[in-house]
């Protein structure tokens, strides 16, 4: 199977799940940004996020999108290593 490029989240998550898919694979945010999100997501249902926090959030979302990728593309090697 040939893993395809779509877009530059996929080459970036391609490349992550090349350095080590298992690592990848058991990666998750630290504490400190998990909390974080959970206040940004707690101040949006709430009262609304500034414009410095909504671009925050953002890009936490785009970081999460990428590790996702990753985590795909890292089972699909692992898989294919089967």
């Amino acid at each position: 199977m040939v893993l395809e490029y779509n877009s530059v989240y996929d080459e970036l998550a391609f490349f992550l799940a090349n350095l080590s898919p298992r690592k990848v694979l058991a990666y998750k945010a630290s504490p400190k940004a998990q909390e974080r999100v959970n206040i940004l997501l707690e101040k949006n249902s709430s009262i609304g996020l500034t414009a410095d926090e909504n671009a925050e959030m953002e890009r936490y979302m785009t970081v999460e999108h990428i590790v996702r990728l990753a985590k795909a593309k890292a089972m699909q090697k692992l898989n294919m290593s089967l």
